[in-house]
């Protein structure tokens, strides 16, 4: 019974904070996106592509927005004629909770269209666990109470944002038996977690994907 409650509750902490399941991901010495676009159903909220215009506007960039993370926006958005760090932001944080319901339901077919092929693995196997442990999550993301791009910017021609996200949720874990073993269907937690997307910015695919976590502590 002992070992149960222990495994339920590293569980319950890393639905919580990803980043105790996948680590820092630090992907600067390969490309961070497949050079070919996926699968056409990979969800087109992470980012919008229309006709290509004739000429770029001048890009708008939120006031609230640390200059350096500025000055990344604008080099993406001159090699992007379609980039606009609205937008973006706006479809990052549809991507995270798609990415935190596929991980807390065991999709892994929808995980594999949201994130990067390593970061999909480390999902894999942390799935993997939970079902050999006899554990299931049931899990809702209450709210996103803050998104803010902390940091932008090109690698070769790979676009990469990172996004901080605080955010409410219920998390609770329950055993093969059904019972609660971890977390509150009534408590909310606070989370802050910071991602980075990236994105090939030759490709014809629109979608961002999920490279790399880390938590805000």
């Amino acid at each position: 019974m002992v070992e149960i409650v222990v495994l339920a509750l590293l569980a319950g902490f890393i639905a919580l904070r990803l980043i105790s399941v996948l680590g820092r991901h630090d992907e600067s010495s390969e490309p961070q996106a497949p050079p070919l676009p996926r699968s056409a159903a990979r969800p087109a909220a992470v980012a919008a592509r229309g006709a290509e215009p004739a000429a770029r506007a001048p890009v708008a960039i939120p006031d609230d927005i640390n200059e350096s993370a500025r000055r990344g926006l604008q080099q993406i958005a001159e090699a992007d004629q379609n980039f606009a760090p609205a937008e973006f932001l706006e479809g990052a944080t549809a991507a995270y909770r798609m990415v935190l319901e596929a991980f807390w339901s065991g999709d892994r077919e929808a995980l594999r269209e949201l994130v990067s092929d390593d970061i999909a693995e480390d999902f894999g196997a942390a799935i993997d666990a939970r079902e050999a442990d006899g554990l299931t999550y049931e899990n809702s993301l209450v709210g996103v109470e803050k998104a803010e791009i902390m940091s932008a910017g090109l690698r070769g021609q790979m676009a990469e944002v990172t996004v901080r996200f605080d955010a409410d949720l219920v998390a609770v874990t329950r055993d093969g038996d059904g019972n609660v073993v971890a977390g509150s269907e009534s408590d909310a937690v606070q989370t802050h977690d910071i991602w980075t997307f990236s994105r090939h910015i030759g490709s014809d695919d629109p979608a961002w994907l999920l490279i790399e976590t880390d938590s805000a502590g």
